[in-house]
């Protein structure tokens, strides 16, 4: 999962952990049933976590170029240290 789809995922869960909050809640007092509440949190939650977790193929859009380990050392042998 690429930085910038990290921060899409995040974001996302966020929402749809509020949204599922709110649902619950309101159905929960409706109906007048914690158990409902609770599952349907339970239900948002594991909806949630199918959705942000695994790390799909939209969630890797901007991929990071990684220097070899060869190129790194070089560079790095180049500088000068610093005290």
């Amino acid at each position: 999962m690429d930085w910038q789809r990290q921060k899409l995922s995040e974001q996302l869960m966020q929402i749809m952990l509020m949204v599922f909050v709110v649902v619950s809640f309101i159905v929960g007092y409706v109906i007048g049933s914690f158990r409902m509440m609770i599952l349907i949190y339970a239900a948002g939650v594991l909806v949630t976590t199918l959705i942000t977790v695994p790390n799909w193929p939209f969630f890797n859009r901007n991929p990071l170029n990684w220097l070899d380990p060869i190129e790194a050392e070089r560079t790095a042998a180049l500088k000068p240290h610093q005290k």
